[in-house]
């Protein structure tokens, strides 16, 4: 490894943590999270617009009174000098400013160049691969830690698998299935991100291919995704439909980084709905909205359907849900296990993006630097955070 570049030391700087995009839908929330859980924090608000920030911390003050002066940082993604000083005062950037691919490298780039832990939502494969081909290197040698999808994307289903490998036997092939079934309302913000991606498929597959030619492998072992049909799945409860989002990208990254799993690991992930016609509804849907989004202006009408800033109710979100169902072998044993938890998408999600950054401003978690994946960076550290939190890990069948 290259030597860190001088960076500030972390107790030098002003704040743990700083939320950027605190205006928004998820950032409020997060904000709102750790007024509620971190009392002692040195932290502070950040976004373009004072005016928005203030009512933001005026909300705030509702649930810790304390927090009447609680720093504000103007920053906004097209004046670099202003995200430069933002990272360079905090330990870490909790970042909710999406969609990614659109406004998100500015602010990766100026962590990586102060040597600033930084944790996002997102859930763009082509942004993180493009941030890995154009900032890992700095940010190991400055020491950064850029810890992408850090939300219901992708921790339940990184530390879910991260979990189950922990319930098998260490050095010999291994196999996990990760099975999603979950209830809930998306936001505006979500569904601007979901519909980029769709419009960008072709893209995301180069810039991929490119990551996968520079990236090294890891030597001696083999890690696999498994590309299976839809099919029957009793014990997750449903049919299974093969879910090509980021979560496996990231389960396998942190395989491919960590050698507890094992000399050849295979992974496949689902979807999972309870009838027949309700998956074969989903999977024509889905084709016809990547369809839609494909073409300029069918993807510009889609993106108006829906603003950014619109999120689901309070009521809304306490119905949500989710289940996670692993199931793994190796060695001849066999264990199921499970992460569930409420609202995927924003309660949950806000508090995951808010304890993973915790857990890196506070915890001891393993020396790591660069691009890396919430398994790599925190691991247990971050389970015991969250299992705190409420959102369980259990094994049902060993």
């Amino acid at each position: 490894m290259a030597d860190k570049a001088p960076t500030r030391p972390a107790a030098e700087r002003a704040y743990e943590i700083v939320v950027y995009g605190a205006t928004g839908f998820t950032g409020g929330l997060t904000a709102e999270y750790l007024a509620r859980t971190a009392p002692d924090a040195r932290w502070a608000l950040a976004g373009r617009n004072r005016g928005k920030l203030e009512m933001v911390r005026a909300r705030l003050v509702e649930i810790d009174a304390t927090l009447t002066d609680l720093p504000l940082v103007l920053a906004d993604a097209d004046d670099p000098a202003s995200l430069q000083a933002m990272a360079e005062s905090t330990q870490v950037v909790i970042t909710t400013v999406g969609p990614y691919i659109h406004y998100g490298e500015p602010l990766v780039a100026a962590c990586a160049a102060a040597g600033t832990d930084y944790v996002d939502l997102t859930g763009e494969p082509e942004f993180v691969d493009r941030m890995w081909l154009a900032h890992h290197e700095q940010a190991v040698r400055t020491g950064a830690r850029l810890v992408h999808s850090c939300g219901f994307d992708s921790i339940p289903h990184d530390l879910g698998a991260y979990f189950t490998v922990q319930q098998l036997p260490e050095g010999v092939p291994l196999r996990v299935e990760g099975f999603v079934r979950a209830g809930g309302t998306f936001s505006g913000g979500t569904f601007h991100s979901a519909v980029n991606i769709m419009g960008r498929l072709r893209q995301g597959r180069q810039v991929a291919g490119e990551r996968k030619r520079r990236e090294a492998r890891p030597v001696g072992r083999t890690v696999r995704g498994i590309a299976g049909p839809p099919r029957r799945e009793s014990r997750a409860g449903g049919w299974a439909l093969p879910a090509p989002t980021i979560d496996p990208i990231v389960v396998l990254h942190s395989a491919a980084a960590l050698e507890r799993y094992g000399p050849d690991f295979r992974y496949g992930h689902y979807i999972v709905v309870k009838r027949l016609p309700a998956a074969a509804g989903l999977v024509a849907g889905a084709g016809a909205l990547i369809a839609l989004a494909s073409m300029p202006p069918t993807r510009k009408a889609l993106l108006k359907l829906k603003d950014p800033g619109e999120g689901p109710t309070p009521e809304q979100r306490e119905k949500g849900w989710f289940k996670v169902r692993f199931l793994g072998s190796g060695g001849g044993q066999e264990v199921v296990t499970e992460v569930t938890g409420g609202d995927p998408g924003y309660g949950e999600t806000s508090k995951m993006l808010a304890e993973s950054a915790l857990c890196l401003a506070r915890d001891e978690v393993p020396e790591t630097a660069g691009q890396v994946t919430s398994a790599v960076a925190m691991g247990d550290a971050l389970m015991a955070r969250l299992q705190a939190a409420g959102i369980a890990f259990r094994i049902v069948e060993a």
